[in-house]
Formats: structure tokens, C-alpha cells, sequence
């Protein structure tokens, strides 16, 4: 793969991944022409055929650059992922998430600039709330961060913050993975006992999915809603809302973001090309926005300045370093966040769940039949393909489906670790762990089920209604 430029002056030079953290970019006023062979794309109009195909549409793009104070930084050496191999590459942005192999957190932790989630930040978490570390936390699932330690101190000194977190509804139903960070922002307003606001990105789906019409976005985005609310939030403490609907109460700060952000710099960082709509390169403020507590006067009763604690895929984290680039100049805090790792599709690794392939996901309206036949024909297996070779060599644990979901979802920690060791020991079968999972997983599903049939359209305008909320 050749090593993408963009050479828009003798003094700035663009190669492949990630724009670093926390400096101003500065951008020549009127950029050169673009030379170069490829432009890197926002999203693939179709799947490549070939790994190299793949890598040379989809490659994303990194950002060496001055600073506002002068100094040259960048989140990897000259050339480091524009020359790597393409069967090793990765591509990890908001939209396409694509690897070989197992997706390689530590380098994304690298690229990306944010730090590791280790040992010393749980201890500190448990020590300050008194309460044991989400699974999540304490299994690895939530890996990196930016400013944690910021958040606890705040917690530390009895100061308010806020979460935020958010949907792009594009499907009628949220699958396993869709879970994942609600499921963890609704332990962290337990634990913490912080408002939060939940943004349904119904104008991006509109803009991103060439299929979609607005109204249909819009309703996806209360049906979703009613999943959302069906994991257990405080509606004292919650507010979820649509663009669509609140954007008029967002608009003066999106304006303020706007203006502060150059298209070379949204093209940078997230890929678009001259073939885009407009309205995709407008997007990124939208949400960034939320971010900054002076777009919900009302809500948050008119803190101007809260800081905010954002829950997300490592995915999304493209959005919110232009969101922490910014934030100083809007005399603003930064927010803060932690990422989590992706839950992947039964087929195995290599990706994230995928909401328009069924047989790669379990959705939350399947039914018990439905979630056995998908573990049971779909989950790949690190097992061994005959009787004799599992119990003689065990299963790899590294690329089976089954006990990966385990982690995600079973909560006794010392039976996780039992199975752990009698799978890859080979005391225990492909089917056994199988049969484990699907166990979890019908229970949890039907319990979501039950909570969700309760929520009825009042419910949904209750946690819609712009109010302000208790904390």
C-alpha cells in the first residue's frame, strides 16, 4: 500500500490515522491542489474485493501538523500506517470498522493518543464510590480514556458532572452490541447518581444511509428510544432526546463549533471527499455538541459549564478529539471519555456486530428459539474439530465467540474463569460453552422484553419532555 500525502503546503503534511489530541491545527488559507492518488473516503460505496482493495478505499486519515503553539506533534511516525502490510491493516472510524484478525487495542490506544483504563483507575474507582468495578471495567471491555481521573477527582471533591452518551438509530431494533454502553452509562449514574443526556442521532442516519428518508430516522429513533429507556435509567436524572427535535436548543453552540472548525480540518479527520453531501461534514458539531452543558439550559438548569463524562465505542472517538480541540476556545472544559472495546459479530473477530446482517447479531426482540439457533449454526468456535484433539488440546479461547460473549455478559466472575480453564483444557466442548451462553443470553433478553413492554409512548415523552432534571 502506498503512503497517502496531502500535501496542502510545503509545511503541512497529512498521512494515515488519527489527529492527535488537544492542539489547534492550523490549515493554510488556501490550500494547494491535492495530489494525490486516492482520496480517502468517508465510507465504501461497496465492499472491495480484495484486502488491497480494501485498504486503499477505506484507509482513513492522519494528521501531522504545527500546532497552535508551534510545535510540530503526531500521533504516529511519517509513513508508520500508510506502509504497513494490508493483510495487518486496521480500519477503525465512525463508520466501518474492518481488521484481518483480532483488532489491535494497544495500537489503536497509540494512534488514537488516549490512555490505557489500568489497575490504578479501578482501585481508585472502587475506593472513591464503594462499590465493586462494573464487569466491564474489571474484564477489560472498557480499555481506554481520556481525563478519567479528571472525573473522579471531581467526584472526590463533591462536584457535579454529567454523562452523555447516544444512539444512531438506522435499525427497528438494538442488537447485543448496541447494549453495551448503555448498559455501563446506566451503572455510572447509579454509582455516581449524576444526570445524563442520551442524543438519538436521527438527521446523521439520514445523511450517512443513502436509503434512509428523514421521517423514517425519526421514528426509529422513538422506537429505539423505548429499548434505551427499557435498560433502567432514572427518568429524574435522564433526558433523551432527538436532533430533529431539539436541535433548536443546540443550534447557537453547534454555530460556535462550526465556525471554529475548518473543512480541511473535518476532512482530516473524518474522511470526506468532494462526493459527500454537505450535511456530513456539517454533522461532527452535532455531536460534539452535547458535549458542552451550555446546550441544555433547561436540563441542566443553566450550569454553563459542567464538565461531561462521555461513555463510547473507541469508534466514535474521531468526533470528540475535534470536540476537545475545540472546547478550549468555546472557554469550555473538555470532556471527558472512555471507550470500549467492540462486541463482536458471531462470525468472529475482525469487526464490530453489524445491525443489517441478522445472522451475525441477537437482537433484543428475538425470541428464545431464535438466539439458540444463532449461537448454536452462527457463534464460531476455538474449539477443535474433533472430539479427541478438543479434549487432548483444548479450545483457543482467543477466537471463540461464545466464551468472548460470556465475558460481556456473565456476571459471576469466578464461573467465567471456571469455564475459561475447563474449555481450553478440553474438559469442557464447543457445545457445553454453547450451551452456557445461550442460557445468559435467553434470560437477559426475555428480562429486556418484559421492562420494554412497559415502556409506552407517555413513558417515551416523559423522558423526552425538556424539563430539568435532579441532581
Amino acid at each position: 500500500m502506498s503512503n497517502l500525502k496531502l500535501n496542502l503546503s510545503k509545511t503541512a503534511r497529512f498521512e494515515v490515522f488519527s489527529i492527535p489530541d488537544d492542539k489547534n491545527v492550523e490549515m493554510p488559507t488556501t490550500p494547494k491542489r491535492i495530489e494525490t492518488g486516492s482520496a480517502p473516503a468517508s465510507r465504501p460505496t461497496k465492499t472491495p474485493s480484495t484486502a488491497s482493495d480494501r485498504a486503499k478505499d477505506i484507509a482513513p486519515v492522519t494528521l501531522n501538523y504545527v500546532g497552535a503553539d508551534e510545535e510540530e506533534v503526531a500521533s504516529t511516525k511519517p509513513g508508520d500506517s500508510a506502509t504497513v502490510d494490508a493483510k495487518k491493516e486496521q480500519v477503525v472510524d465512525p463508520w466501518s470498522v474492518e481488521s484481518e484478525g483480532a483488532i489491535d487495542y494497544e495500537k489503536l490506544i497509540q494512534q488514537f493518543g488516549t490512555q490505557r483504563l489500568d489497575k490504578n483507575i479501578i482501585e481508585r474507582f472502587e475506593k472513591l464510590t464503594g462499590k465493586k468495578a462494573h464487569r466491564f471495567l474489571r474484564r477489560g471491555i472498557f480499555f481506554s480514556h481520556r481525563d478519567l481521573s479528571m472525573i473522579l477527582d471531581l467526584y472526590e471533591k463533591g462536584k457535579k458532572f454529567y454523562l452523555y452518551t447516544g444512539r444512531g438509530p438506522s435499525s427497528e431494533a438494538l442488537h447485543l452490541g448496541h447494549t453495551i454502553p448503555f448498559h455501563f452509562t446506566k451503572w455510572l449514574q447509579d454509582v455516581f447518581d449524576c444526570p445524563l443526556v442520551i442524543q438519538l442521532t436521527d438527521d446523521e442516519k439520514f445523511l450517512f444511509k443513502q436509503e434512509l428518508q428523514l421521517e423514517e430516522c425519526n421514528r426509529l429513533a422513538y422506537e429505539n428510544a423505548k429499548d434505551i429507556i427499557a435498560c433502567g435509567f432514572d427518568l429524574k436524572k435522564t433526558f433523551i432526546f432527538t436532533n430533529l427535535d431539539y436541535i433548536h436548543h443546540m443550534y447557537p453552540t453547534i454555530l460556535k463549533i462550526q465556525k471554529l472548525t475548518t473543512y480541511n480540518q473535518a476532512r482530516a479527520i473524518f474522511g470526506f471527499t468532494g462526493s459527500d453531501n454537505i450535511g456530513k461534514s456539517a454533522f461532527p458539531a452535532v455531536q460534539a455538541c452535547p458535549s458542552f452543558s451550555q446546550a441544555f439550559k433547561i436540563p441542566l438548569r443553566g450550569e454553563k459549564n459542567m464538565p461531561c463524562l462521555i461513555p463510547c465505542a473507541i469508534d466514535q472517538d474521531a468526533y470528540f478529539r475535534m470536540t476537545r480541540d475545540v472546547a478550549p476556545r468555546l472557554q469550555c472544559n473538555k470532556p471527558a471519555l472512555v471507550h470500549s472495546k467492540f462486541f463482536p459479530p458471531l462470525q468472529g473477530r475482525g469487526g464490530k456486530m453489524s445491525g443489517s446482517a441478522a445472522n451475525s447479531a441477537v437482537f433484543l426482540t428475538d425470541t428464545p428459539k431464535q438466539i439458540k439457533d444463532k449461537i448454536n449454526k452462527h457463534a464460531f468456535s476455538g474449539g477443535q474439530d474433533t472430539l479427541e484433539k478438543q479434549r487432548a488440546l483444548g479450545a483457543n479461547l482467543d477466537v471463540d465467540v461464545s466464551y468472548e460473549w460470556l465475558t460481556f455478559f456473565m456476571e459471576d466472575d469466578d464461573r467465567l474463569a471456571e469455564i475459561g480453564r475447563d474449555y481450553a483444557s478440553g474438559a469442557m466442548l464447543t457445545g457445553d460453552v454453547k450451551k452456557e451462553l445461550i442460557g445468559v443470553l435467553q434470560t437477559m433478553v426475555a428480562d429486556h422484553q418484559v421492562r420494554r413492554k412497559e415502556v409506552t409512548d407517555d413513558v417515551v415523552k416523559a423522558y423526552m419532555a425538556v424539563r430539568p432534571l435532579e441532581f
